[in-house]
């Protein structure tokens, strides 16, 4: 049997080679590092995981497409965008994950997201393998027009590596329901075929779930409120910090406000917003989502309780929770110490990996329950598994059936997660418990299916 010094040996091995094997890629390594880091025990309890190559597959793609993304603005210039699909894992089902439009997309970033979702989706339960997309264009300030033709182009090329059968992506930041739109109808009119299945955030008249525009948000509190639950309390009267501005954040928000606790905080790379009284969510969304704005105009016409600060970071707002829902590695070192000595409770991650290493480690030993991205946020993938369900069956489930649903995988994942990690010896350690809990689920089924 290999001990548990073996088997870190080995590990740290497999990340140094990582490293020489995908150089230029911080986010990708830092994804596996935080993975792999956790693994000991269980490769030492579980001789079979522990076999040359189950490990090594797991953290390379199956496959990785990037392409040429052609097209023209509204004064007739062309411009040339790179695209991205790295469909990760199939053990559990067709590749899951969203597609992020970003300046800052690359590579790196999308195979990071992509090794991430196969945890994520595994923790599920339901049958959906870990995928990733994207593209570095920047959606903001462009016309509908331009959106669209991107979207075509984009779709002309992805069409061929995506299906219901085989990858369903979704949406992320900067893809919202005006860009899955315009990429599935590009889909239908490249195929000839209505294939709902194939993309899911669709619009609930044409295939798309209730409930999926929320999900993410939403399951994220509800992690936190379990994690609170096991500590004795609940989200009524806490006050707690939201990062972000976008979908996650928004549906954070209001689904703390609606569990009983004040969300005080939103932001965008301007600066933030701290209300006194509670994010004012109707105005936030008719900045944010209607009129596409700046949070700074929050501020201004929510009145004397409302103040916007330039740059800075949320996170020196004193509060009992944080749930950070903006992007990866906002919260650094600085910022969850000064968390600890603000007393926060909880820190529950609403977007992908958006807590550093340093971060984490230091939120941990100071006692805070931290629940990570892989567990907190995959609301949004559970939906989206639904919504595949839903068009499978061609019928359309009430809103409050896909939230009861959505709670109840929820609440499963919070269960599995704890349970894993006392498994382990590592009581209270969500971190250690979403990783093995995931591993082991996918790791069983790549046994079961051979060296493929």
């Amino acid at each position: 049997m290999t001990t548990r010094s073996e088997t870190r040996t080995a590990l740290d091995h497999l990340l140094t080679e990582i490293e020489h094997r995908n150089p230029a890629q911080p986010e990708f390594h830092q994804a596996a590092h935080e993975v792999l880091e956790t693994l000991a025990p269980v490769l030492a309890a579980r001789p079979e995981y522990a076999e040359p190559g189950l490990v090594e597959r797991l953290v390379e793609p199956e496959r990785q497409v990037i392409f040429r993304v052609p097209w023209q603005d509204d004064q007739g210039r062309v411009h040339v965008n790179r695209g991205f699909r790295v469909e990760f894992n199939s053990a559990l089902g067709p590749y899951k994950g969203g597609l992020r439009f970003h300046p800052s997309v690359n590579l790196g970033v999308i195979k990071f997201l992509g090794f991430e979702q196969i945890f994520k989706n595994a923790l599920t339960g339901l049958g959906i393998g870990g995928g990733k997309g994207g593209s570095d264009f920047d959606p903001h300030g462009r016309s509908d027009a331009e959106v669209m033709r991107f979207c075509q182009s984009f779709m002309t090329e992805l069409h061929r590596h995506i299906g219901e059968h085989t990858d369903v992506p979704a949406g992320d930041i900067g893809v919202g329901g005006r860009e899955i739109g315009y990429l599935f109808g590009q889909y239908r009119r490249i195929t000839n075929r209505w294939e709902a299945g194939v993309l899911t955030g669709k619009g609930a008249g044409w295939g798309g779930s209730l409930i999926r525009p929320e999900a993410t948000g939403y399951g994220n509190v509800l992690f936190a409120a379990a994690m609170l639950r096991e500590r004795g309390e609940d989200l009524e009267g806490q006050t707690a910090l939201v990062s972000g501005s976008g979908n996650v954040a928004i549906y954070t928000i209001e689904k703390l406000t609606a569990l009983g606790a004040n969300p005080v905080t939103c932001s965008d790379s301007s600066g933030y917003v701290v209300d006194e009284k509670g994010i004012d969510l109707d105005l936030l969304k008719q900045i944010k989502e209607v009129e596409r704005g700046r949070v700074d105009a929050y501020a201004e016409r929510r009145g004397s309780s409302a103040r916007f600060v330039p740059g800075g970071s949320v996170w020196e707002v004193p509060a009992d929770l944080a749930l950070p829902s903006a992007t990866q590695n906002e919260l650094d070192e600085n910022a969850a110490a000064t968390l600890v000595r603000n007393g926060v409770k909880a820190v529950s991650e609403g977007a992908n990996m958006p807590t550093t290493p340093e971060a984490v480690h230091l939120l941990q030993k100071a006692g805070v329950a931290f629940g990570p991205g892989k567990a907190a946020n995959a609301g949004g993938v559970a939906v989206s598994a639904l919504e595949m369900a839903q068009n499978h069956a061609r019928t359309s489930w009430t809103a409050a059936r896909v939230e009861e649903e959505l709670t109840h995988i929820m609440n499963d994942i919070h269960t599995t997660c704890h349970e894993t990690a006392e498994r382990y010896d590592a009581p209270g350690d969500y971190v250690t418990g979403a990783n093995i809990a995931g591993f082991e689920r996918v790791a069983d089924a790549m046994l079961a299916q051979g060296v493929i």
